[in-house]
């Protein structure tokens, strides 16, 4: 995509990846701190880089695998240059630290917000949002960056375009192609959470076109 460089005094909030000591590409950051890069600011070559909160939240994980990183709130500002999901800024402050249950959440309210309620739904347009909120509903998004998910009782999500994600609830399954985003949620008898999985097709053992329920904190086969 085309890179469009702005001088605009705007701040935007975006959420940043990290290793798990706080550094990225060598660079040491603090919570709380703001960094000012001298020079010029070019999408992928120079700045600090981010992905906006405009974008699905699950994108940082295009930079960010969700195993071994931390993810951060972070505010950019100065001059900017942006292509894609990823933006280049002069100045970036850290702001506070995102668990990945939060970026689940923030991933669930973003495909909400977006989706086609009903107890079966699908999308294959890029970006799109499927949801299914019937009992035994079903979801699935083929398109770029879409994110299909289920919040009735034994549903099923899946998500086989490019980094794309499926999200279920209750006691729903998850299927994704290679590079998707997966996560579930497991609860109790009281239908209370009892623990939450997440992981990458093709990562950690985890298959493509494959169904998962979350165990234990764990993505495991149905």
């Amino acid at each position: 995509m085309a890179k469009k460089p702005t001088t605009a005094d705007q701040v935007t909030k975006s959420i940043k990846g990290f290793n798990q000591d706080l550094t990225c590409r060598g660079f040491q950051y603090e919570i709380g701190k703001t960094y000012t890069h001298n020079g010029g600011v070019e999408q992928c070559l120079s700045g600090f880089h981010a992905c906006p909160v405009e974008h699905h939240p699950l994108s940082v994980f295009e930079f960010y695998a969700p195993a071994g990183s931390r993810f951060f709130e972070v505010t950019q500002g100065g001059k900017t240059s942006n292509g894609g999901t990823k933006l280049a800024s002069a100045t970036i402050t850290i702001d506070f630290e995102i668990t990945i249950g939060e970026l689940v959440k923030r991933a669930w309210d973003y495909v909400w917000s977006r989706a086609t309620k009903s107890d079966e739904a699908h999308v294959t347009v890029d970006n799109g949002a499927a949801s299914a909120t019937g009992d035994q509903g079903a979801a699935s998004a083929t398109g770029d960056l879409g994110a299909a998910s289920v919040t009735g009782y034994q549903g099923a999500a899946s998500a086989t375009g490019t980094r794309g994600a499926a999200i279920s609830s209750y006691v729903g399954k998850v299927m994704g192609a290679d590079g998707n985003a997966l996560f579930a949620i497991e609860r109790d008898d009281n239908l209370d959470i009892a623990s939450v999985a997440s992981g990458i097709v093709g990562r950690d053992g985890i298959k493509a076109n494959v169904w998962y329920v979350c165990r234990a904190s764990q993505l495991v086969e149905a």
